[in-house]
């Protein structure tokens, strides 16, 4: 997988399913993983900004995924859009 780029909510949550389910893994199994509920996992997955930063960090952990801060690459939102 090429690293994608994430500019929403939306598009991290739906790199984190994707990610998930290459693993092998629930939406249950992964929350079992970092103690949290499974409608916790499906909230982060759809891009719910209500989720808090230690609860993104820790699926993010779970999953053996990084979160990497560079600066903004000067492609549009269609060039975005079209990796997911």
């Amino acid at each position: 997988m090429t690293d994608p780029i994430v500019r929403t909510e939306k598009q991290l949550g739906a790199v984190l399913r994707r990610v998930r389910k290459q693993r092998g893994l629930t939406q249950g199994g992964l929350g079992d993983r970092i103690h949290l509920r499974q409608a916790t996992v499906s909230r982060l997955e759809a891009g719910e900004p209500a989720i808090q930063l230690r609860t993104l960090m820790a699926a993010l952990a779970a999953l053996d995924l990084e979160l990497v801060v560079r600066p903004r690459s000067q492609g549009g939102p269609a060039d975005i859009e079209a990796l997911f």
